[in-house]
């Protein structure tokens, strides 16, 4: 069955930075856009980034342009979010997401597979 496994989420101050990991497994991974999503208590699931097949397309909102960088390892089945000059408003549950078609990658509906999240807590 596809397993999707996040890694890396903690407690850091503002400013500072946190990598995330997600193992993919189960899939065929190179052929899926994988996205990052996170949702804060009281809110819904919000789109963070997604990144093409290849890698070689990524997009974010506009809340984290600039400060997160998403990137994969096809051979490793593995896709990341670096998180710098992380801030209070960022902490949240970070949920990867992979997603083969579709109509919005930035759409949470468009994703099929989930991993079960990691908590990211930034405080000021």
């Amino acid at each position: 069955q596809v397993q999707l496994v996040e890694s890396g989420g903690g407690l850091v101050q503002a400013g500072g930075s946190l990598r995330l990991s997600c193992a993919a497994s189960g899939l065929t991974f190179s052929l899926y856009t994988m996205g990052w999503f996170r949702q804060a208590p009281g809110n819904e699931r919000e789109f963070v980034a997604h990144i093409g097949w290849s890698g070689g397309r990524t997009v974010y909102a506009d809340s984290v342009k600039d400060r997160f960088t998403i990137s994969r390892d096809n051979v490793k089945n593995t896709v990341y979010l670096q998180m710098n000059s992380l801030k209070p408003e960022d902490t949240a549950v970070y949920y990867c997401a992979a997603r083969q078609y579709g109509v919005d990658a930035s759409s949470a509906r468009d994703y099929k597979y989930w991993g079960q999240g990691a908590q990211v807590t930034c405080s000021s």
